[in-house]
């Protein structure tokens, strides 16, 4: 039954964020004040990198306090249990939100004919979208939840080295997040999102490379905090500007939408594509190829300014 109960639980998972993320997201950008958008919006991304930070602690704490039997056997049950608690929490926030005045001041709130056919008006932003998520898809999994595998499996690194270099990591993200989207406040959306690009193309597979030569603690710490420098960055501005270039009549729908196709399309496949790329390659930087690839897809026409 466990096999069943986690895929169970894990789709759950799935309709949940496929739901809420682009909920959560348009929610904060109207609630916002206009100057501090990016800074309101950030924080939507910042939150998933609580999960980050609990998930590496309770992998540091649960390798160290039980012996590989008995992780097999029982211990593995135990963050699936905790991520449950989380629920009724979220349940009682979602319910006790109220609109925004944004959206109280609608007079018209269209129907699913109307959602679907605007959707299918404004495709080319939507696909647009896809395109500005796609980097930060593929970048977060492959930071975080890549990670441990990829340390343990290809690195031969100690399973406290790899979820302590994943809790680092979403502390990291924690920190750029908000601080880039007040940033994108100031300077705009645009020249951060070039910026991480132009410094992703130079250095994602270098810094892949420069660690898989002498594989360690401290170089993975390195690279990885490198990486998340430029995901911090990079995501710091994105999300807030696809919630602006998405028309307002489907902001929600769109968002979700885009945001959807890129994980589905490729950010969710990233362990799967790095673990091929390392053995058909041979090369333990192969993920620094798949990076790269997806750091230049920035939407230079989906009007952004």
């Amino acid at each position: 039954a466990a096999p069943i109960m986690v895929l169970v639980g894990r789709l759950l998972q799935g309709f949940s964020a496929g739901a809420e993320l682009g909920g959560v997201s348009v929610y904060l950008s109207e609630i916002a004040p206009a100057n501090r958008k990016g800074f309101f919006v950030s924080w939507q991304s910042a939150s998933q990198q609580v999960a980050v930070i609990v998930a590496g602690a309770m992998g540091i704490g649960l390798s160290t306090l039980l012996d590989n039997e008995a992780l097999h056997q029982w211990g593995w049950r135990l963050p699936f249990l905790f991520g449950c608690l989380i629920v009724p929490a979220i349940f009682f926030i979602r319910r006790s939100l109220t609109e925004t005045p944004e959206f109280a001041a609608r007079t018209h709130h269209p129907d699913i004919k109307e959602v679907l056919h605007s959707i299918w008006g404004n495709m080319r932003v939507v696909v647009a979208g896809a395109g500005l998520v796609v980097m930060t898809t593929v970048s977060f999994y492959l930071i975080t939840a890549y990670t441990p595998t990829f340390a343990k499996t290809e690195l031969h690194l100690s399973n406290f080295d790899s979820f302590l270099v994943t809790m680092l990591v979403g502390i990291s993200n924690f920190i750029w997040l908000p601080v880039m989207g007040a940033l994108s406040d100031r300077i705009g959306r645009k020249p951060l999102l070039i910026f991480s690009t132009v410094l992703a193309i130079a250095t994602a597979y270098p810094s892949l490379a420069w660690l898989a030569s002498h594989p360690s603690f401290e170089r993975l710490l390195e690279v990885e905090l490198w990486l998340s420098f430029l995901y911090g960055t990079y995501n710091g501005a994105m999300v807030v500007a696809l919630t602006e270039v998405m028309p307002v009549a489907v902001r929600t729908t769109g968002f979700s939408l885009a945001y959807s196709l890129a994980t589905a399309t490729f950010g969710g496949f990233t362990p799967v594509v790095c673990t091929y790329l390392i053995h058909a390659l041979d090369n333990r930087a192969a993920p620094g190829i798949w990076l790269w690839v997806f750091w230049p897809i920035v939407t230079t026409d989906s009007g952004l300014s």
